[in-house]
């Protein structure tokens, strides 16, 4: 497996727009560490590729659907009455990413 290098993580974090300092770098590092080594004991287990995949940890686990119904939607318009700047269809929102 390819180990995580402290360059590896600084590059996916500035594609995240995220950014790291050496600490929280550090950190990613030893929770992959972590990760790792558990991954790598899973590994270990005796016959572990004749284990059918789950879909839920419970046995008994079963789940329904509720029926797929059309409701009408909230217009537009009693919707930006929320909003401070509006044109047209358009919302103008504070900007969030870097």
């Amino acid at each position: 497996m390819n180990k995580f290098t402290e360059e590896i993580v600084d590059d996916l974090a500035n594609n995240l727009l995220i950014g790291l300092t050496r600490d929280e770098n550090k950190m990613v590092l030893d929770e992959m560490e972590i990760i790792d080594e558990t991954v790598s004991a899973v590994a270990k287990v005796p016959n572990i590729e004749e284990v059918e995949p789950m879909t839920h940890c419970l046995d008994d686990f079963s789940f329904s659907l509720r029926e797929d119904v059309s409701e009408p939607s909230v217009p537009l318009r009693d919707l930006q009455n929320n909003c401070d700047d509006t044109e047209g269809r358009e919302t103008q929102v504070p900007k969030v990413v870097g």
